[in-house]
């Protein structure tokens, strides 16, 4: 929406950028409003406080033109705001002080209506700020330096008892008027607060998506949004899979740093879009390695055997990608992937500065072994028996190879595994 509204960067602003955008508004609106004081001093019957009215627009003219040159350099302080709108209330209680003092020495309304006109515009400009408290001080001192005008008049229309001829009708009436202007300021200020309101949650909900963005797939992402699904830390059941590079390390420390990021940046979009088409969660980018999970933030019967079929679509893609590369001429590397089923702690952990999704437990702690055993093996794909068991319909189809008792590092105990080799050649089970 740009200069004038909501952007759509706006989460990404500092309170500093935000203020210099805000800034940046006022100064134009200023000049817009300077516009439009001038043609009403043009056009306007002001009778014998043209001069006054003058030296107000001009006053007003320097203070917009200095606000304007601050928004564009971006300089100037944060209170340069409240300085603006002091200037601009003084100059409002300035024309009060020229129709309320006017040489016929009577309190009327002839001048009320250009000068009330010009507290409106300025009003509406300050509101435009969307600081409540700014709104609060600028009616404050319009408002009081219009009744102390005001009380002043009267008391010395009474000392010279001009104010008895023509009754109490007149100050009355400009009573109402400051009380109307009293009132359409708190109205704004009112406004002002539920706007803040809904922009602060506009800007933590969006935050929030983008946040959620990094990690779940639009479909998911947007069930999580229509339902408000909880992602506060659960204990639940889900395939977790670790895919990562061979040899990744020693390739990037030959490799000049840009060869290395755009290989990253195809692999981690290659990963990143296959996980999303099989609904599952990328929980976290470690260098060359990806970790994902299916099953949160919320389990699903089939979690294990989408895992499983998004772990054969990869090294499928995978396979491809290398290829790719090779014919092109640039690096290429082999992937292993590893994948295991099983209970694990996930939610959102809060750090203050940075919250992170994430899953915990041992069957995390598996699958990345698992993953690890794929150079040992030679293998492109290691799974764990559960997962087969629990997804019987890929039993046959493909060719696994079977390993009864594999040892895990920093694990006790041995696991039944199925692998599938790099070159896709072995024996089933028998």
């Amino acid at each position: 929406m740009g200069m004038f509204g909501l952007a759509a960067n706006e989460p990404d602003l500092t309170s500093e950028e935000r203020r210099q955008r805000r800034e940046t508004r006022s100064a134009w609106l200023r000049l817009v409003a300077f516009v439009i004081l001038v043609v009403n001093l043009m056009v306007g019957e002001h009778g014998d406080s043209i001069l006054i009215h003058a030296h107000v627009i001009l006053g007003y003219g320097v203070a917009t033109f200095l606000a304007l040159g601050l928004a564009l350099a971006q300089r100037g302080p944060a209170w340069t705001a409240t300085a603006f709108v002091v200037v601009d209330a003084i100059l409002v209680v300035a024309l009060f002080h020229e129709h309320l003092f006017a040489p016929s020495k009577t309190v009327g309304h002839s001048l009320t209506a250009p000068t009330l006109a010009i507290g409106f515009l300025l009003l509406t400009h300050v509101a435009l700020r969307l600081k409540p408290w700014l709104v609060l001080l600028f009616s404050g001192l319009v408002v009081a330096g219009w009744l102390s005008l005001l009380a002043v008049t009267v008391v010395e229309h009474s000392w010279e008892g001009t104010l008895l001829t023509r009754n109490w009708s007149a100050p009355l009436a400009e009573a109402a008027l400051a009380a109307a202007f009293g009132f359409a300021a708190f109205v704004c200020y009112l406004l002002i607060e539920d706007h803040n309101v809904l922009l602060r949650g506009a800007v933590s909900n969006e935050k929030r998506r983008r946040n959620l963005a990094r990690f779940f797939s639009p479909g998911v992402l947007s069930e999580l949004q229509t339902r408000g699904t909880s992602l506060n830390l659960s204990r639940r059941r889900a395939a977790v899979m670790f895919v990562d590079l061979r040899s990744f390390t020693s390739l990037s420390e030959a490799l000049p740093p840009e060869d290395v990021a755009e290989l990253l940046a195809e692999y981690r979009q290659l990963v990143t879009q296959t996980v999303f088409a099989f609904s599952g969660t990328v929980d976290k980018f470690i260098g060359d390695g990806v970790m994902a999970i299916f099953g949160q933030p919320h389990s699903a019967p089939d979690d294990t055997v989408r895992a499983l079929q998004c772990a054969l679509q990869l090294k499928t893609s995978l396979a491809q990608w290398k290829e790719v590369r090779i014919r092109d001429g640039k690096p290429a590397l082999d992937a292993g992937i590893g994948l295991h089923v099983g209970s694990v702690l996930g939610g959102v952990l809060q750090s203050g500065s940075h919250d992170e999704f994430t899953v915990i437990g041992d069957a995390v702690n598996v699958a990345e072994r698992l993953e690890r055993l794929s150079t040992t093996l030679g293998a492109a794909v290691v799974v764990s028996e559960a997962v087969i068991l629990e997804a019987p319909s890929s039993r046959d189809s493909a060719r696994w190879i079977w390993k009864e008792a594999a040892e895990l590092d920093g694990r006790s105990g041995r696991l039944r595994i199925a692998y599938l080799s790099r070159t896709g050649k072995g024996v089933a089970d028998a």
